[in-house]
């Protein structure tokens, strides 16, 4: 049998020019596996080196030996087209002897600034991308992008939907993007003895075989507060349920002056979202940024706002304005009504470590109400739900935000909010801006006194 690739992804390679007329410089092969996405990759890699001279880079993010890069898979397709002749193969480098094409390995976690000085590179081949980060994507695409014709190549499996590489590669790829599902059913080389099994794994967990096997990414992540299915199952959810929402304004706003974080407002009315703004002040602006939040307010409504950090100065900048049903929102606080069961036996003293942790719980029980409301027929109230306007601006940003902060617990084993600090650690300086101001935008029920956390002017 003559040496061929998937016939399935011709098109995807040979592809040199987009319908609008770009120049394809991101392929991005993405689905389940056994899809054949990877051999693939390798296979038409070795053939461009074989035809003409290229550099590849080749990463992922761990790469602690060379046998976790696609090293071997490189290797197996040299002698695959019986070409062992036209390669050297070294111990870390593959090298066309002829033409000068070279294959470079590394892992990103650990290498990244000397990929960032990486010179030439025709090819950016970055395997498992669903791990790709933020960082590691804008330091290594100049790199590469800044040689002519050069091009990036994506292969992965979709993990969770809130995943930067998904929704950088997939659902808002970069321009000059080809984007190809490729999944098991496009596979020739598939076996039958391989193929049944996977139709066995969707007739025992159809959900799992479904994200393993056909590239769907999960919408959950159990380590999050809020869900994504929640979400998603309260966008319109009044019209959904056909019920009435409306009530008084509140306005959530979180508070930045300068740097990457933004200042945002969620403006509810009653429990729907139905209004977002987010904008970048310098430090000097924190007075218009101030009365620009309060104008989403209206006449009788109230605007809640992060009092820690340079939030504290909102309150008198409001004052001094005239302005009146302004609250503070004291993340670390004690919690609202410390000796009311959040369950049986329960306390909210000894169930939150602060008002945070007890404010998103909050948003997070009434999401969960919604979901179960649109999708189970279950029968609460409007004010035991949350309604989320479709036409939000940044929706899809939002939806992101509000699934991103994890579980976790003080030291005394009470509930917490995982910290700002942590979260952009984690994501490598993605905040959560949006979603601090959706959650006190949510919870004008929690205002009370100045013990709580909350002043009140007015």
């Amino acid at each position: 049998m003559q040496p061929t690739l998937n016939p399935n992804l011709k098109d995807f390679w040979m592809t040199r020019t987009l319908p609008n007329g770009d120049a394809v410089k991101v392929r991005t092969l993405y689905g389940g596996r056994m899809s054949s996405k990877s051999h693939d990759a390798a296979g038409m890699a070795i053939a461009r080196s074989n035809h003409h001279r290229e550099l590849f880079l080749c990463t992922r993010m761990y790469q602690n030996k060379i046998a976790d890069s696609v090293y071997s898979l490189l290797k197996a397709k040299i002698d695959y087209f019986g070409l062992s002749s036209q390669f050297k193969v070294f111990a870390d480098a593959i090298e066309h002897k002829t033409n000068g094409s070279l294959f470079r390995f590394y892992g990103l976690a650990r290498n990244i600034e000397e990929v960032k000085s990486f010179e030439g590179a025709t090819v950016w081949w970055n395997e498992e991308s669903q791990n790709l980060t933020k960082t590691m994507f804008t330091t290594v695409r100049p790199t590469v992008m800044r040689n002519e014709g050069a091009e990036m190549w994506f292969t992965f499996n979709p993990k969770l939907m809130s995943d930067y590489a998904y929704q950088r590669l997939v659902v808002k790829p970069p321009s000059g993007s080809l984007v190809r599902l490729i999944n098991y059913d496009e596979n020739p080389f598939l076996t039958e003895s391989a193929r049944k099994d996977i139709e066995d794994e969707f007739e025992e967990d159809a959900e799992q075989a479904n994200h393993i096997y056909l590239g769907v990414p999960l919408s959950d992540d159990d380590m999050s507060i809020i869900k994504r299915s929640w979400i998603e199952a309260a966008m319109d959810a009044d019209i959904k349920l056909d019920m009435d929402f409306s009530g008084a304004t509140c306005v959530g706003y979180d508070v930045a002056d300068s740097g990457e974080d933004r200042n945002c407002i969620v403006k509810f009315i009653g429990s729907k979202a139905t209004c977002l703004d987010a904008w970048k002040a310098r430090e000097d602006e924190l007075d218009k940024s101030s009365l620009r939040a309060y104008g989403y307010v209206g006449d009788n409504g109230k605007l809640s706002y992060d009092s820690i950090g340079v939030g504290a100065g909102v309150g008198s900048i409001l004052k001094s304005a005239g302005k009146k049903n302004f609250f503070k929102f004291n993340a670390a606080a004690e919690v609202f009504n410390p000796d009311r069961e959040y369950a049986p036996k329960i306390t909210n003293k000894k169930k939150f470590e602060n008002l945070k942790a007890q404010a998103w719980r909050d948003v997070a029980d009434r999401l969960k109400n919604t979901f179960n409301a649109v999708t189970k027929g279950h029968q609460f109230t409007a004010s035991e739900m949350i309604s989320i306007s479709s036409g939000l601006d940044c929706i899809d940003e939002l939806k992101a935000e509000l699934c991103e902060p994890h579980k976790d617990y003080s030291k005394r084993g009470l509930d917490m909010v995982e910290s700002k600090k942590e979260v952009k650690k984690r994501l490598n300086d993605k905040s959560h801006d949006l979603s601090d101001a959706f959650v006190m935008g949510a919870c004008p029920h929690l205002v009370k006194s100045k013990r709580q956390g909350f002043a009140i002017h007015g």
